[in-house]
């Protein structure tokens, strides 16, 4: 399956990507290289979270951050231990990657704000990037992972992340009803 460009720019940090310069599909991935992109991910998000729990103001983004941070180490100490229980070692591979150097500009970008500008981006953020982490998750990795441990982390994973998908949104919409 292939990703619309619209996902992949939203996965890759809000980045304009092509579908042609991927030069594999995220559905291609083996477990332990969907295991990376998740691990990845839940630490990108985590930074997120730290960043708003210094620089944001509104309770609504300051509680949603503090669920970032703990929700999302929680999910990362489960995928660690199912990993050691099967003795595997996630694999690096593009995805991985670009998300990885992709952040590092919204966190760039993050940091030059304030107030109700940094609230309400980092709202923005939170909920586009639930948006296509959730999709990628349910359309490109669940589907193709093959150990069933691994799946059912995925899909437990998933149901807390669509949960947070509408954090995010209620989030965006208290931040914009109080400026």
């Amino acid at each position: 399956m292939k990703l619309n460009t619209q996902m992949l720019t939203i996965v890759a940090g809000l980045t304009v990507m092509s579908c042609q310069s991927v030069a594999q599909d995220p559905a291609e991935l083996n477990d332990l290289e969907i295991a990376h992109v998740a691990y990845v991910a839940d630490n990108i998000d985590i930074q997120y979270a730290h960043l708003a729990m210094a620089l944001g103001e509104h309770p609504a983004v300051r509680g949603f951050a503090q669920k970032m941070i703990s929700d999302h180490n929680n999910v990362n100490a489960q995928a660690l231990a199912l990993l050691e229980k099967l003795n595997a070692q996630p694999q690096n591979n593009f995805l991985s990657e670009s998300l990885q150097s992709s952040s590092q500009e919204i966190v760039n970008e993050l940091s030059q704000l304030r107030g109700g500008e940094f609230d309400l981006r980092y709202a923005e953020n939170e909920l586009a990037y639930h948006q296509a982490v959730n999709d990628l998750v349910a359309n490109a990795f669940i589907p193709n992972i093959e150990n069933p441990e691994v799946k059912e982390l995925f899909e437990a994973g998933l149901k807390i992340f669509r949960a947070h998908e509408e954090l995010a949104a209620n989030m965006v919409n208290q931040v914009k009803a109080s400026r």
